[in-house]
């Protein structure tokens, strides 16, 4: 009898699981559960502000996939599970499933005061649009863009695209000839933010903010926002509009199962992406807490290496044999401005960035294109 595989999610680590356990098992009945079936490719939302991609193009309907792939789809939200794993409560009704791979992400911590007056743009094209919407009207002012992590989960965290849209407002800025009438600010609590890039990368990205006249605010914890202003402990300064990503902890529903949690609240799991104490229940991405360094990164590329081995030690295990697949941990982006990009790269045994290249524009413009054709 053919086995029965959930996936929550339907971003980078559950579409990559998805097509991993056809591939593996060719007669499983796989299901997605998501809110809706679709793709939101977010490296790009980087790209909304500047006009160089509209929210259509970043939006990919799933219908083609999953009919290919032979995947049933229930629009709904997950808000449990039960018999430790094996059902899942969702809006729609409990789905049973023999094996399970949780991919749905985490949440971002919203307890500093007056965040509601802050873009957080990872939540999606809404924010973002609203921040080109604002960027378009001001005339004069200061856009302040910082981001900040969980204490209590050094990986959870997502500075990366801060730095891009940094960089990618002042390009956008310059061209529009309306750069020397907006400054531009980053905060940080960190004296040195981007450090899980590597040496190499903080120095190139902090000569970067140099070279650009990008005012810095570093090394103070944040206090929190007010209308025209972010304050710190070291201080406070204007800002006409505020852009900030906070730290990521897990998602609300967590609390309403017993899976492990770290400290951070994410799923704790094993090297193998194993849900420790749970059969046949697997994490990845965003939503669970790996063993590994400090610099683990949370993105897209991450999602995808732990996908592949939770899907290649579901398949084990549902066929008793030993699941003990384990996933690379190597952080890799390129660190757009518009113009041009900076490729980091880093793993256990080495860390490197090359210096910022118009190449590398491309190469991101072009990896996005090749991406998204196994789903479009």
């Amino acid at each position: 009898m053919s086995k029965s595989i959930g996936i929550i999610g339907s971003g980078f680590g559950a579409l990559t699981a998805a097509r991993s356990l056809r591939k593996l098992d060719p007669g499983a009945r796989i299901t997605m559960i998501a809110p809706r079936p679709e793709f939101i490719y977010l490296p790009s939302l980087i790209w909304l502000p500047s006009g160089k991609r509209k929210a259509r193009d970043l939006v990919v309907p799933l219908d083609k996939f999953l009919r290919e792939h032979d995947i049933d789809f229930l629009a709904a939200e997950a808000n449990g599970l039960l018999d430790g794993g094996r059902s899942v409560l969702t809006s729609a009704g409990a789905v049973a499933n023999d094996g399970l791979i949780i991919a749905c992400g985490g949440r971002f911590i919203k307890k500093l005061p007056g965040i509601e007056l802050a873009i957080l743009p990872c939540e999606g094209i809404a924010p973002v649009e609203r921040l080109r919407e604002q960027v378009a009207d001001l005339t004069s002012g200061t856009i302040a863009l910082g981001f900040a992590g969980n204490p209590n989960e050094p990986t959870a965290m997502r500075g990366g695209p801060i730095f891009e849209f940094l960089f990618g407002l002042d390009t956008q800025l310059r061209r529009e000839g309306r750069r020397e009438k907006i400054k531009l600010a980053f905060f940080n609590p960190m004296p040195n933010p981007g450090n899980r890039l590597g040496e190499n990368a903080v120095r190139r990205l902090m000569a970067e903010m140099q070279r650009r006249e990008i005012v810095t605010h570093l090394g103070h914890k944040l206090v929190g926002f007010e209308p025209g202003k972010v304050k710190t402990e070291g201080g406070e300064f204007a800002a006409d509009i505020i852009v900030f990503m906070p730290g990521m902890t897990g998602n609300a529903w967590f609390d309403n199962t017993d899976l492990p949690r770290s400290k951070g609240g994410l799923i704790q799991a094993d090297a193998h992406c194993r849900v420790e104490g749970h059969e046949r229940v697997y994490v990845v991405g965003d939503a669970g807490s790996f063993p590994g360094p400090d610099w683990m990164p949370k993105q897209a590329h991450m999602a995808d290496l732990q996908a592949a081995a939770a899907a290649a030690n579901l398949i084990a295990e549902l066929a008793g044999r030993v699941a003990d697949q384990t996933f690379k941990v190597e952080l890799m982006c390129i660190v757009d401005s518009l113009d041009a990009g900076m490729l980091v790269r880093r793993t256990e045994s080495s860390a490197w960035a090359l210096p910022r290249m118009r190449l590398m524009h491309g190469a991101k413009d072009l990896f996005e294109s090749l991406y998204l054709r196994r789903y479009r």
